[in-house]
C-alpha cells in the first residue's frame, strides 16, 4: 500500500455527499470502481476523464481494497 497514492483520494462534507473522490474533483471512487467493473479500461477512463491521471486510477483500487479488508462480526 501507498500512503502517498492515497493522498489523492479527499473526502469533503459539501462534496458528493461526503463520499470519497478523486483530489477534489466530483469524481468518486465508486465512479471509477464502477467504470473498471463495467470492463472500461485505464486508457479509456482517461480519455474521458482527462483531468484524472494514472495514479487516480490505482489510488481508487486500493482505496477500495482497504476499505473491504476488514472482519465481519457475526453474533452467535
Amino acid at each position: 500500500m501507498s500512503p502517498k497514492r492515497l493522498e489523492r483520494i479527499t473526502i469533503e462534507s459539501g462534496k458528493c455527499g461526503g463520499r470519497p473522490c478523486i483530489r477534489g474533483y466530483r469524481i468518486r471512487v465508486t465512479d471509477i470502481l464502477g467504470l473498471l467493473g463495467s470492463g472500461a479500461s485505464h486508457a479509456e477512463i482517461l480519455e474521458d476523464y482527462p483531468f484524472l491521471e494514472e495514479e487516480d486510477i490505482l489510488a481508487a483500487l486500493e482505496y477500495a481494497a482497504i476499505q473491504v479488508d476488514h472482519p465481519i462480526l457475526i453474533a452467535a
